[in-house]
């Protein structure tokens, strides 16, 4: 379950998209959690401890590939 951090009812959290730092956007279908975009993102540009306890917090936890306009999610396979 992605646990989302909610700014002017967008639904996104940190993760690590093809090993990069990222935003990811997603939103919640049929039940299930979609990923519709990402932005790639610099660490640095981030400076509160909230900001930062996000960014240790959700790259530990989330992990994808994008690959011909899809997201695969990395968790999936280690945990089988």
């Amino acid at each position: 379950m992605i646990m989302p951090h909610l700014i002017k009812s967008a639904m996104w959290c940190f993760g690590k998209v093809n090993g990069k730092l990222a935003e990811v956007y997603f939103e919640e279908k049929r039940g299930k959690n979609e990923i519709y975009a990402h932005c790639f993102v610099d660490e640095k540009d981030y400076k509160t401890k909230r900001e930062k306890m996000w960014i240790k917090e959700d790259t530990k936890k989330f992990k994808f590939s994008f690959k011909n306009s899809k997201y695969t999610d990395l968790q999936e396979f280690r945990e089988n």
